[in-house]
Parts: C-alpha cells; structure tokens; sequence
C-alpha cells in the first residue's frame, strides 16, 4: 500500500475545495462531490487479485435546499481533516469527530453514524485510507504472541523499536492503529489467526505457538482494519500461511472469515489494502461435528444464521464462487445446528491444542 504524505493528502482536500469554488465562483453552477457507493451490489470478487473489488457506481452530493447541511458538514469535515490533523500533525478518533462538531453551529451532528458515514465518504473520494488521514479507530487492533519481531519506532525520535512478542509476560502484544512503517522479523512459516479471546489466552498460556512455530493472532470478533492490515503485510512481507479459526457458524464464515480474506462491501474502495487474500479456513467446519465426536456439543441455528446462511448463498461474492463454502453452509442448515470453538472443551480442556488443531494442521485440508 502506498503510504501518502501528510503534504501529499491535504493537496488533495485542497484539490477537492478548489473545483467546488471553481463551480460556484467561475462556472456558477451547484458544485457537487462524488463518492464510490460502498455496498456488496456495487463489488465483485476478482479472483486473480483474491479480494472484492469496487465497481463503478457512484454516488453524486450536489448542493441544494436539501443536502444544504450534509454538504457543509462534508465541507467542514474536510477543513478539519487539513487544518486540524495534516496540518498539525495530530490524530483524532470517530467519537472526538462528533464531538467536535458541537462546535459547527447549525451543521454540527446529532448522532455519531451520520458522522461516521461522511468519514467513510471522504476516505473513500480522497482515495487514502483515513488512518493516513489522522484518524484512529475507537476498537482494539488485535492481539499477537509467537515466534515475531515487530520493529516499531519512537514517534518522536523516530528510534527504532523492537518487539520480541515472544518476551510479554503472561499477556501479548496490542496491534496499533497505524501499521505501515512497521517492520518484521520471524523463522516462522504460519500465521494461525483466532477469532475468540479465551481460545487465544489458552493457546498463548500453553505456549501453543512453540509447538506449532506458528504466530498467533486474536480477532476478537470481525477482524478491525488495523488487524487485516497487520496480518495482510506481515504475510506479504515474511511470505506466510495463513489460516483462520472461528466458530463454526453463519457468522464465523460469512462475517468474520469472508471479511479477512476479501473485504466487505461497505469497505470495497480500499479491500484491496485490507483484506488477506493467501488466507485459508482451518475450521471449525461442520463436518467436524461428526469427525471430533461433537454432536451434542452443538446449539441449534436460529433464524438469524440460516437468514445469515441463506443470503450468503444467494447474494455473497465469494461464497457463490467457491462450491466448498457453499457446501459448507449447505451442510450446516442440513444439520441445523452451530458450534463454538470452545466445544472441543468436552473431550478436555486442552484437547483442542492437543488434538483438533495438530490433526487439522497434519490433514491440511482447508477451506479457500
């Protein structure tokens, strides 16, 4: 990913200010701005580059008696982006965003989703993703222990730093927001990234990644952009495995997985910078149910995951390409039932380290 100097991306705001007050001041017509639509209508799964790729359907905001507030809003968005962040070189996160536009007089914002849409917006007409742009994430990155060197640096001295995060005590190392200038060290050849905390804390206290020389990852749910973007250029660089392990559910595969490997729609102008296409799933399948011995280990789906698992097979991209997942989910609602990750607890708390995952790791039969 092409890193954009501060310079670089308030020339582009400035680019942005100087066609609108071309429209208004030389042209004397409505000005108006343009953004990519972010929506899973507008992607396709583009299968030599592994990611979802946005289409070209946009959306037009044109100043009128109507859009008269968002459009001020845009604008005063932009000015602090520039004035308040680029030019000063600080950060702000999403709720300070709302917050501060108690200051904006009549265009300030009531909630904070009408806020976070035109930060979507800007990022997604000014082509940079916003972390570049000075703006953190409210939620954690993700969690890393295992055989890493993670080279950071001082941000005011510019001193290199190194993480061993194999040296942190009974805890790991937190994922920052910004991620680009980081540099890796490893002997290690896979990335094994979990999506539930209790199942990374076992492995990590049993020193799992000693015994698989793998580098462990924490989730902790939907992947954050800070973690996708982590994982995306520690595989690249250290050329690595990488392979998935979330509950086996509608919600494992079709949220959490799907949006590690190829994006969402709603992100589609920038999954190609946050998405890790050489992921592969490792489980937990439905076919595991039978072959671990899990059957009343399970809960039965609710309506939520078969309309989670239905729509995917109809509508998802990457689903309707790849006949395993389809077949995935279709075994799924054949059974009508889901599993967590932490049902192989039945057989012992740690036959999941001690069994599933050598054996699945050994097979080596995985979902793409």
């Amino acid at each position: 990913m092409d890193v954009v100097s501060k310079k670089a991306a308030s020339a582009r705001i400035v680019h942005v200010a100087d066609g609108i007050f071309t429209d208004i001041v030389k042209k004397s017509r409505k000005p108006s701005m343009k953004f990519p639509i972010r929506s899973l209508q507008n992607v396709k799964y583009d299968v030599k580059r592994g990611h979802f790729e946005i289409l070209g359907k946009t959306a037009t905001r044109t100043l009128s008696y109507n859009t008269v507030k968002t459009f001020a809003q845009s604008m005063r968005l932009l000015a602090t982006t520039k004035n308040d962040l680029l030019d000063k070189d600080d950060i702000a996160g999403k709720r300070e965003v709302y917050y501060n536009s108690k200051s904006w007089g009549e265009c300030r914002f009531n909630e904070q989703p009408e806020s976070d849409a035109l930060l979507d917006d800007m990022e997604a007409m000014l082509a940079i993703n916003r972390e570049q742009l000075g703006y953190i994430p409210d939620e954690r990155g993700g969690e890393v222990c295992g055989p890493l060197v993670v080279i950071d640096q001082d941000p005011r001295t510019r001193k290199e730093i190194k993480i061993d995060c194999t040296k942190l005590g009974t805890g790991a190392w937190s994922i920052p927001s910004q991620v680009e200038h980081l540099r890796f060290q490893t002997k290690s050849k896979l990335v094994l990234v979990v999506e539930t905390s209790s199942l990374f804390a076992r492995l990590v206290h049993h020193r799992y990644y000693e015994t698989a020389n793998c580098i462990l990852i924490s989730m902790s749910g939907v992947p954050t952009r800070a973690c996708r973007r982590f994982i995306r250029r520690l595989a690249d660089d250290q050329k690595l495995q990488v392979l998935a392990f979330t509950d086996g559910d509608p919600y494992g595969y079709c949220n959490i997985y799907r949006t590690l490997k190829v994006g969402s729609g709603q992100a589609a102008h920038i999954n190609r910078y946050f998405c890790v296409p050489q992921a592969h799933y490792l489980g937990v399948t439905p076919w595991d149910i039978k072959d671990f011995k899990l059957e009343d280990a399970t809960h039965p789906l609710e309506a939520v995951d078969i309309k989670r698992a239905k729509d995917a097979l109809k509508n998802d991209p990457f689903i309707r390409h790849h006949k395993e997942w389809q077949a995935a989910l279709e075994h799924m609602l054949k059974l009508g039932v889901r599993i967590e990750q932490q049902a192989f607890a039945k057989h012992g708390l740690n036959y999941v380290l001690e069994q599933y995952l050598p054996r699945k790791l050994k097979k080596a039969q995985f979902l793409p």
